[in-house]
């Protein structure tokens, strides 16, 4: 789910509805495995009254994560699950390709800081990635920070980290167990010895350096017992000053009037101006902007002072501020902005107008604009000279998805990355003057992406609009209506869901799998208009473009009903949470991850209260009617035959807490009817997805495919 801050997919022949059969697959399903499920206790005394409607919740004292009762009843799951993934006999297998497939080394873009190159690199089964250094990339690299060192199981992970303009110091944060709470700590360059400055309780912050110390910002710290899922409020900006105790930290700014506003920091690249970007949600941003020149005590001035849309600063020229923004602009541009009248939108003068494309960045390299669009969720990139002119694109492998440019605004050279669904990660050198691409390093994966195809469909959704999905299957496959077929999406948050390649999905394609990505409304693929027809009363369109994305893959034959998996995580949890409540026969199995489940509760947990710009409130009655009618926790019925569904959660997930998950389980579980499991997977010492270890990952992977591949009948 996008932070306040960031990382996947038509009537014809045959017409359905709630009371439609399921098709016949030839193949034969594989055997039932019994599962006895425990007893939950219900507590009948829970309700809440939202504007004259009673709603009971009684199992809201699964939302106490940490009382014993809770711990016993997650081992207890856990227990069940596991001992239903263990009778499927090729679960080992399905494990033991994943750990050979995914045992190949894993560069990120290298990138200049301070006078040094950096980059992320993992071997290959490294719990996570090993951060190198070194003057030139000519030279050997030097292990700056192995976070596998951090802790003995892996699950302490590098979440940002940030260079002094002098290349002094590198500052890093960590995360533990996959939380999003942050500690900041520091290493000198070139030495790397641990420095005594420590930041505590930072979250959803960057760190911006400013001559000797660098500004960040952090929320009160939580009571004991409360970290992972009391709401955070009150976020401040402060600066540290190398050398001193974090309580001697200089506060920059706060809002004791908005106590749920979040405030992030930044720093353009010659230190002259501190860029102060203002949320209340996960949509929109003020900025304000303080002139380091005149000192620290300086007053911000105002570009933006609502929150009714996106903007970034991203460069300045001397005086000169650029920002990209959707101001004005459904599909975003940049523009050129005089600090003596920044806050007269009718004087900001368009450098990279608005196009029919959607501008999804801009990097100011090499003394020119690269600009990178989305055409129908495929990346296009083109670039202009400092006045905007436009000068050439530059030419991609294929249909797929650039991104991670790194360079310096005055020099030559730069480097990007791009992926496709069967195009593995490739980082490219690229000269900005002579417009051309080398590749610097390919991805050694042990498969042969060649023997694999991709299209793109466009199909009709209920209210006409038409939407595109991404299908990625083996060459040569049938369209008879019989092939085992995942289809993923996300739909929200101005988040586009684009190529990318997945090792873990390899194992389901070789095997015959079809996958699928929707590329549903809520999301940004098509700008604003688009973000605008999937959120807040316009949800349910979201819903009615997945569902009629799975309708296409029957109708067109590419699958059936029994042969249709679903997937999605966080926002994407809540989609398929929905869909599955709407429509339980179109689907065989469901896998709805770390999702947003409870909807009337949603915002009283850690940060949740920053999505009601995208979902609304239930504290507001008309949003309140809106979220009871697809809130997958309170529409689950009774008697009913839902897919087989495995709820994957994380018990140190403070981003979307686990007792969403915890309580549609136990809801599914108590009134679901039939023979398909219902079960869900929580994993200890894990957070919402970030920074987890390549060990538990795999071994997620391999419960995901095996609970997939058995229910949909597959083998391996």
């Amino acid at each position: 789910m996008k932070h306040c801050c960031i990382t996947i997919p038509v009537i014809g022949m045959i017409i359905f509805s709630c009371g439609s059969k399921k098709s016949q697959s030839n193949e034969p399903i594989n055997p039932s495995i019994e599962v006895s499920y425990i007893k939950t206790r219900k507590d009948t005394t829970v309700h809440d009254n939202y504007f004259g409607t009673v709603i009971d919740d009684p199992y809201r004292w699964l939302e106490d994560d940490m009382s014993d009762e809770t711990k016993q009843w997650v081992e207890a799951q856990n227990r069940i699950t596991f001992g239903y993934l263990s009778k499927i006999p090729f679960r080992d297998s399905i494990k033991k390709r994943l750990i050979e497939i995914w045992n190949y080394p894993k560069y990120s873009v290298p990138f200049k800081e301070g006078g040094y190159y950096f980059y992320y690199k993992n071997d290959g089964l490294q719990n996570q990635s090993v951060l190198y250094f070194m003057k030139s990339l000519k030279d050997e690299p030097q292990v700056l920070l192995d976070p596998n060192t951090f802790s003995a199981d892996g699950t302490t992970s590098i979440s940002s980290f940030s260079v002094s303009r002098d290349g002094k110091y590198a500052a890093y944060s960590i995360s533990e167990g996959g939380s999003d709470w942050n500690t900041i700590k520091v290493i000198s360059l070139p030495d790397k010895k641990e420095q005594p400055d420590v930041i505590k309780w930072v979250k959803f912050s960057g760190i911006a350096w400013y001559k000797d110390g660098f500004f960040y910002s952090k929320f009160p710290e939580p009571k004991k017992g409360d970290e992972l899922k009391s709401s955070n409020q009150f976020q401040q900006v402060y600066y540290h000053k190398m050398g001193t105790n974090q309580s001697q930290d200089l506060l920059i700014y706060e809002d004791k009037q908005n106590p749920l506003n979040g405030h992030y920091a930044g720093v353009t690249e010659d230190e002259r101006y501190l860029i102060l970007s203002i949320s209340k949600g996960t949509y929109g941003n003020k900025i304000k902007v303080k002139d380091l020149n005149k000192g620290m005590n300086a007053p911000f001035f105002t570009i933006v002072d609502d929150f009714d849309n996106e903007s970034a600063i991203v460069d300045n020229e001397g005086d000169m501020l650029y920002m990209y923004t959707n101001i004005g602009a459904g599909k975003y541009r940049l523009v050129e902005i005089n600090p003596k009248s920044a806050d007269k939108r009718d004087t900001w003068k368009d450098v990279i107008p608005e196009s029919e494309n959607v501008l999804t960045g801009v990097n100011h390299l090499g003394g020119k604009w690269i600009a990178t669009y989305l055409k129908d969720a495929s990346s296009v990139v083109k670039v202009f000279d400092a006045t905007g002119k436009y000068l050439y694109d530059i030419t991609l492998p294929t249909m797929g998805t650039v991104s991670a440019f790194s360079g310096k605004k005055y020099e030559n050279t730069a480097y990007y990355l791009f992926t496709s669904f069967a195009y593995p990660p490739t980082i490219f050198e690229y000269n900005i003057e002579k417009n051309t691409s080398t590749e610097y390093r390919k991805a050694e994966v042990k498969i042969n992406p060649n023997d694999y195809e991709v299209n793109q469909v466009f199909y009709t959704s209920k209210d006409g609009t038409k939407v595109p999905m991404f299908i990625v299957h083996k060459k040569g496959i049938r369209k008879n209506g019989n092939n085992p077929t995942l289809l993923y999406g996300y739909g929200g948050f101005d988040i586009s869901i684009l190529p990318s390649f997945s090792i873990s999905n390899m194992v389901f394609l070789e095997n015959g799998g079809i996958y699928a990505v929707a590329n549903l409304r809520g999301g940004g693929e098509y700008g604003e208009a688009w973000h605008k027809g999937g959120m807040l009363l316009n949800k349910q369109n979201v819903f009615d473009d997945f569902i009629a994305a799975a309708e296409y893959l029957i109708k067109e034959k590419y699958t059936s009903s029994d042969k249709l998996a679903i997937h999605g995580r966080s926002n994407g949890g809540l989609l398929v949470g929905a869909v599955m409540t709407q429509r339980p026969e179109l689907f065989k199995v469901a896998v709805p991850a770390v999702g947003v489940l409870d909807m009337l509760r949603y915002h009283k947990f850690t940060i949740g209260h920053a999505w009601a710009v995208e979902y609304g409130s239930s504290e507001d009655s008309l949003h309140f009617a809106n979220l009871l009618k697809y809130s997958p926790l309170h529409n689950i019925k009774e008697g009913v035959e839902y897919p087989a569904t495995l709820i994957m959660t994380a018990d140190h997930d403070d981003r979307v807490v686990p007792a969403h998950s915890f309580k549609f389980a136990a809801t599914l579980q108590e009134k679901h009817r039939g023979k398909n499991p219902v079960l869900i997977r929580i994993d200890t010492k894990a957070g919402h997805g970030a920074g987890k270890s390549t060990s538990m990952v795999i071994e997620e992977s391999a419960d995901f495919w095996t609970f997939i591949f058995y229910n949909l009948g597959m083998k391996i």
